[in-house]
């Protein structure tokens, strides 16, 4: 039997056979220009991106809104406010005696009204989310101790209503300046913090300034006394 050559031409059945059996494969077989679907790789742009955490500010700068909130006198006294460039205090320094809320303090205004009645108001503006008045407990002993509570307590702070407000208030004992009772609370935006040891000028600051309004309360049983219906006095 003849051996075929190399790249002679089959013939006979067998060779006819072949040709047809090629034929087949090329027809059910890819086509030299086809190509198959390339395999889809993860899109790295749809991986959510966490946002950065804010971190405290310690820097300021002129807010002429948030100064417009301050009045211009209280109880018949002046209200001093200096301008950023003349108190070194930034939104950080304050920031960092209320936590988390802290860290979201953007800009700082000092006000003050001189002697005999000292006060001092320490106005903050804030970005979102907003903290509410209840939500600044876990820092009232830092507050307290950053205007000059000697020592870190939260016993001695009460939430209640003072000039129309829904307030943190800790009255004056032998841990504070001689006489006087620190205030915090926050509005839409604002948080606010007071030092002051006259109270009918304390009551006419926070009451000038915005607030959260307090609790309606809830009416007592026919015959019973409404307790709640007095708002409270500061360090009651």
């Amino acid at each position: 039997m003849p051996i075929p050559r190399p790249g002679a031409r089959p013939h006979g059945y067998l060779g006819i056979l072949a040709l047809l059996l090629a034929s087949a494969l090329a027809a059910c077989g890819p086509t030299p220009t086809e190509s198959l679907p390339a395999t889809s790789s993860p899109d790295a742009s749809a991986t959510p991106v966490p946002s950065p955490e804010p971190t405290l500010l310690f820097s300021n700068t002129p807010d002429p809104a948030l100064i417009a909130l301050i009045p211009t006198q209280v109880a018949g006294h002046a209200v001093t406010v200096p301008a950023i460039t003349e108190f070194g205090l930034t939104p950080g320094d304050i920031g960092e005696a209320y936590g988390s809320i802290g860290a979201r303090f953007r800009t700082l205004q000092l006000a003050f009204v001189g002697r005999p009645h000292l006060l001092s108001l320490y106005a903050v503006r804030m970005d979102p989310p907003f903290a509410t008045t209840d939500e600044l407990e876990p820092y009232l002993a830092a507050a307290g101790e950053y205007v000059g509570v000697a020592g870190l307590h939260r016993e001695p702070w009460t939430l209640q209503a003072v000039g129309g407000h829904l307030v943190w208030a800790r009255p004056a004992d032998k841990a504070m300046i001689a006489g006087a009772t620190v205030y915090t609370w926050t509005a839409e935006g604002y948080l606010f913090l007071i030092v002051g040891v006259e109270i009918d000028q304390d009551l006419a600051m926070i009451s000038a300034l915005p607030g959260e309004a307090p609790p309606v309360p809830t009416p007592s049983p026919a015959g019973s006394p409404d307790l709640g219906s007095a708002s409270p006095t500061p360090g009651g």
